[in-house]
C-alpha cells in the first residue's frame, strides 16, 4: 500500500525504507536532492564566471606568466640546436672538439640568414661581456668559412680559443635557467661555473631591494601620523565641517598623479616655491638652498601625500563606527582625556591603521611614476630597475625575475602581518 508524505512525496511501497521516497513525479528523493544541488551549484558558479574570467584573465595569467617568463630560456636552445646537442657531452675543461665548432658555424650560418643572431648576441652578453661583438662578428663571416673551423673561428677571433664562452653556451643551452634570479640577487658564475657573489661594484638589486622596503615602511609610517589626526576630525567634527574637510582629503583623487608629482617638482626644487619662501623670511641664506629634489626626501614627501588618503580613508570609516559614549563612559570613571584616548579609542582604531598600513606600504612597494620624476639617483625605487630592463636594456628575463622577488617578498611580509596583527583584524568599516 502506498504511503504518501505530504504533496510531493511517496512511497513506493508499504514496507519502503527512507531510501526509496520517491517526489511526486517519481524520480528517487537522493536523486531529486542531488540534482538540485548540482543545480544550485551551477547557477552559483556561472554568477561567478564574469569576477573569476575577469580574475584570471589580468591577475593570474599575466602573474604567471611573469613567473614563467624569469626562468624560460628557449632562445640559445632554438638558435643553438647543433651546438648544444655537440656540447653536451664536454667535460668543460679543455677547448670542445671539432664537431663542437662546426656545429656553431652551422648554427650561426643559418641564424644569419634567419636574422637571429642579433638576438642570440643579446642574450649571451647577458651572461658574459663581450658576447655581442663575437656572435656578431662570427655570424657575418659564418657563410665564408672552411674547415677546420676551430682554426677558423679563432683566427677570426681569438676569444673562440677560450673555454669560457662555451662554458657559458652549454649552461645556458637547457630550456629552463637560473641565471636571472642569479643576477637579481647579486650573484654571478665564476669560470668554473660556481655561484659567486658579483663584484662590490656591481652590486645593486639587493640594496635597491632594502631602500625600496625602507621607504615604504618610512612613507607608511608618515601617513599613519599625518593621517591619524585628519580621519579624527572627520570622525567627530560636525557634519558641515567634516564634509567639507572630506572634499580636501578626496581632492588629489580628482586631480592626475603626474600634475600633482609635477607639482612638488615646482615646490621642492632649489629655485622653486619652498626654499624661496625659506629664503624671504631669512630661514635659509641664499646659497644655502636645500636639495629636496631628485634625491630619497623628494620621492618620501611627494609619495606621502600620494598615498595619504589611502590611510584616511580606512581610518576614517572604522573610527566613524566607535560610539562617543565609551570616551565619556571612560572619563566618568575617572580617566583623564589622554588616557582616555590613550587605553580606550586608539585600540578600538587599530584595525583601520592594520588596513591603511598595508594598503599603503603594498602601493608604496611598488610605486613607479613619482619615483621615476622626483627620485633622482638616490630616491630611485626597484620598480624604477624593472621599467628600465623591461623598456631599455629589453632584459624581460631579469625584470620578470626581479618582479618575482618583490611578489614574493610582498607575500611574505604579508604573511608575516597576518602572524602578528591577524588578517581579520583589517577592517575597512
Amino acid at each position: 500500500m502506498a504511503t504518501t508524505t505530504g504533496d510531493t512525496l511517496r512511497s513506493t511501497s508499504s514496507d519502503a525504507a527512507p531510501d526509496r521516497m520517491v517526489t511526486a513525479d517519481g524520480v528517487p528523493l537522493k536523486t531529486s536532492l542531488r540534482r538540485a544541488e548540482r543545480r544550485r551549484r551551477t547557477i552559483a558558479f556561472l554568477l561567478v564566471l564574469p569576477l573569476l574570467t575577469f580574475i584570471m584573465v589580468s591577475f593570474v595569467i599575466p602573474i604567471g606568466e611573469m613567473m614563467w617568463r624569469s626562468v624560460d630560456n628557449p632562445l640559445i636552445v632554438n638558435t643553438l640546436p647543433r651546438t648544444v646537442e655537440a656540447l653536451r657531452d664536454w667535460d668543460g675543461e679543455d677547448l670542445p672538439p671539432e664537431a663542437a665548432y662546426a656545429a656553431m658555424v652551422e648554427d650561426l650560418r643559418v641564424a644569419q640568414e634567419e636574422r637571429a643572431v642579433g638576438r642570440l648576441a643579446v642574450r649571451l652578453n647577458y651572461e658574459m661581456s663581450g658576447a655581442r661583438s663575437l656572435l656578431g662578428g662570427a655570424g657575418r663571416r659564418a657563410a665564408q668559412l672552411e674547415a677546420p673551423y676551430k682554426e677558423a673561428l679563432i683566427d677570426l677571433n681569438a676569444r673562440w680559443g677560450e673555454p669560457r664562452i662555451w662554458r657559458v653556451i652549454q649552461r645556458e643551452g637547457r630550456p629552463l635557467t637560473a641565471a636571472y634570479y642569479v643576477s637579481a640577487l647579486d650573484l654571478t658564475y665564476d669560470e668554473d661555473g660556481n655561484i659567486v657573489r658579483q663584484d662590490e661594484r656591481q652590486r645593486i638589486y639587493l640594496s635597491l631591494f632594502t631602500r625600496t622596503l625602507i621607504m615604504s615602511v618610512v612613507i607608511t609610517a608618515l601617513t599613519l601620523l599625518l593621517g591619524f589626526p585628519i580621519s579624527y576630525l572627520l570622525a567627530t567634527l560636525p557634519l558641515r565641517y567634516s564634509n567639507l574637510l572630506m572634499i580636501f582629503v578626496l581632492l588629489p583623487f580628482w586631480t592626475s598623479l603626474l600634475v600633482r608629482t609635477t607639482s612638488w617638482i615646482v615646490l621642492l626644487q632649489q629655485q622653486g616655491v619652498i626654499n624661496h619662501i625659506l629664503v624671504n623670511i631669512g630661514i635659509l641664506d641664499e646659497n644655502m638652498r636645500l636639495q629636496m629634489i631628485h634625491n630619497w626626501i623628494g620621492t618620501v614627501i611627494a609619495m606621502t601625500h600620494i598615498l595619504l588618503p589611502f590611510m584616511v580613508l580606512p581610518l576614517y570609516s572604522v573610527m566613524k563606527t566607535i560610539p562617543p559614549s565609551y570616551m565619556r563612559a571612560a572619563r566618568s570613571l575617572g580617566a583623564n582625556n589622554w588616557t582616555a584616548f590613550w587605553r580606550v579609542y586608539v585600540p578600538q582604531t587599530v584595525p583601520g591603521m592594520a588596513a591603511g598600513g598595508i594598503l599603503v606600504f603594498i602601493i608604496s612597494i611598488g610605486y613607479y611614476i613619482t619615483p621615476a620624476l622626483v627620485g633622482g639617483q638616490s630616491g630611485q625605487m626597484i620598480s624604477n630597475l624593472i621599467a628600465y630592463h623591461m623598456q631599455s636594456s629589453l632584459n624581460w628575463g631579469l625584470a620578470a625575475a626581479l618582479g618575482t622577488i618583490l611578489l614574493v617578498g610582498v607575500l611574505v611580509l604579508y604573511w608575516a602581518f597576518n602572524k602578528v596583527f591577524g588578517a581579520d583584524n583589517v577592517k575597512l568599516g
